[in-house]
């Protein structure tokens, strides 16, 4: 892991009128760490993840990329600079192949004259969706089927492959095991696996705790817009990580006793 932050937030902050959703909240990620991103509902998760993504505009604060202030008009600003953002619903087309999921928005023409004409190169995305989600981890040789012919786990495995594919420096997850069973939540979090091991920094956000414990390497807990925990995922257990959440703790060590066995 790099000393210095791939992706920084600064002393974020937002309203919606008289509604303070951040205050003065620093949040940092590294090449090849997932940071966990909880809290309760209401607690700034989501407004946070907009402002990461470019999709809202901090009132005041800032983010930095590799050490370089960066100021998002919009969500496809911050793609092109390398953040891939995927929200709970996935964004798959239910009615498109896997290939054609992969490559939605990024379609490759045929060469020639009949890319002139405007002709997809279905071949050819078939052929580097397979590479790219083998590559994350993804089991899935048949790239050619409807996503509709997939399972839950399968789809939100294929939406993260698709943001793995495609980032070139971090990746947010907003409850991308939301709704899924054990083994489907599984093919996921693997995924997630793959994205660190390929130096991706990867925000994950999620209620799932025990999903949080197994998969991040450090944990920010918000609490009413603000950061009040942001400690390596080895200082919590589910109840210490659950206090904090609630606010029976301000951080991990106002919950352990200090003659707790190490």
């Amino acid at each position: 892991m790099a000393d210095a932050p791939i992706y920084e937030a600064r002393g974020i902050s937002k309203s919606y009128g008289s509604v303070v959703a951040l205050e003065d909240v620093d949040l940092s990620v590294h090449a090849g760490e997932v940071v966990g991103l909880v809290g309760d509902n209401g607690a700034g998760k989501s407004t946070l993840v907009k402002v990461l993504s470019g999709a809202h505009q901090p009132d005041a604060g800032s983010l930095h990329l590799d050490g370089q202030e960066r100021s998002w008009r919009s969500p496809h600003e911050a793609l092109e600079a390398g953040i891939e953002t995927l929200y709970q619903d996935s964004g798959l087309c239910p009615d498109l192949t896997i290939s054609g999921n992969v490559f939605l928005g990024r379609e490759k023409l045929r060469g020639g004259l009949l890319g002139k004409l405007g002709l997809l190169d279905h071949r050819g995305m078939a052929r580097i969706a397979h590479e790219e989600l083998d590559r994350a981890g993804i089991g899935l040789t048949e790239v050619r089927r409807t996503v509709k012919d997939l399972s839950g786990g399968q789809r939100q495995a294929v939406a993260i492959g698709r943001a793995v594919a495609w980032a070139r420096k971090v990746i947010i997850l907003d409850e991308p095991t939301n709704h899924l069973g054990a083994r489907q939540s599984g093919e996921v979090l693997r995924v997630m696996d793959k994205a660190r091991e390929r130096g991706l920094g990867v925000v994950f956000i999620s209620h799932t705790l025990p999903h949080v414990l197994q998969v991040t390497d450090r944990i920010v807990v918000l609490r009413l817009g603000r950061v009040v925990a942001d400690e390596p995922t080895s200082s919590f257990s589910p109840d210490t990580l659950l206090k904090v959440i609630t606010g029976l703790g301000r951080s991990t060590a106002d919950v352990i006793p200090e003659d707790a066995p190490a």
